[in-house]
């Protein structure tokens, strides 16, 4: 008996299909503790994307197009900084965090997220102003416009894939970041990382956890597809 003809005779499976059901999604929305982590989550890519990315682009521009004393050296010291394992700051920042009493706190935690995630955006951000010819900030000052204003209405349109792409890191950062969740928090501000890794115990519910599991890859699935275009042309940048 050959094996395709053995597999033929096994009985199938009994799958109840009608057990199927969708309350386990309805279940994450009406546990406070699964609801208040999704909103964390969300919070600290907010406060993320809006503090790093205005600060890195005036830092990347400065880095691109000026030059003094030490810049070279300032920019490695930023990208060693971006490469340092987050747990061994865990104490100087906690103790930081501490004295300006925003331990336990959801901005503490973002901000946290800004000061690992601010390296690496000016990096990128560095990459792609540096890409663009630097005859049209002169044009661009003759023809009157002040620096902010050029950078607001002229430098950002050119250079929106590299801010899809910063936008995209400080995302994957802070959504899945834990260390700094884990020490700066106790009662608040838990992520849904850390919601995910609570469900797991004795008497484990593995529908609700593959219900949290699966909403927790969305957004990021979300963001991918809405951004797909930007992230494709950024990552090309500086090949041909």
């Amino acid at each position: 008996m050959t094996m395709i003809s053995f597999i033929a005779t096994l009985p199938a499976p009994n799958v109840d299909v009608g057990s199927m059901t969708l309350s386990n999604y309805a279940g994450i929305w009406s546990d406070p503790n699964l609801r208040a982590a999704f909103i964390n989550s969300m919070a600290y890519v907010l406060i993320n994307i809006c503090i790093t990315i205005p600060v890195a682009i005036p830092a990347a521009y400065a880095f691109s197009r000026m030059s003094f004393i030490g810049d070279k050296h300032l920019f490695l010291a930023f990208i060693a900084f971006r490469i340092t394992p987050p747990v061994v700051l865990t104490l100087p920042v906690f103790q930081l965090f501490s004295s300006l009493g925003i331990v336990n706190s959801v901005f503490g935690i973002g901000l946290a997220h800004c000061l690992f995630n601010l390296p690496i955006s000016i990096w990128i951000l560095q990459g792609f102003i540096s890409a663009i010819p630097k005859e049209m900030d002169e044009t661009a000052f003759l023809d009157g416009y002040s620096r902010p204003q050029f950078i607001w209405k002229i430098l950002l349109p050119q250079i929106s894939s590299g801010v899809a792409v910063t936008a995209f890191f400080c995302f994957m950062f802070s959504w899945v970041e834990v260390v700094f969740a884990r020490i700066l928090t106790t009662t608040n501000g838990k992520p849904i990382s850390m919601a995910i890794n609570a469900l797991f115990g004795f008497q484990t519910d593995i529908g609700l956890v593959m219900a949290v599991t699966v909403a927790s890859i969305l957004p990021g699935a979300l963001l991918l597809f809405t951004m797909r275009n930007h992230l494709s042309r950024g990552f090309k940048v500086g090949q041909v």
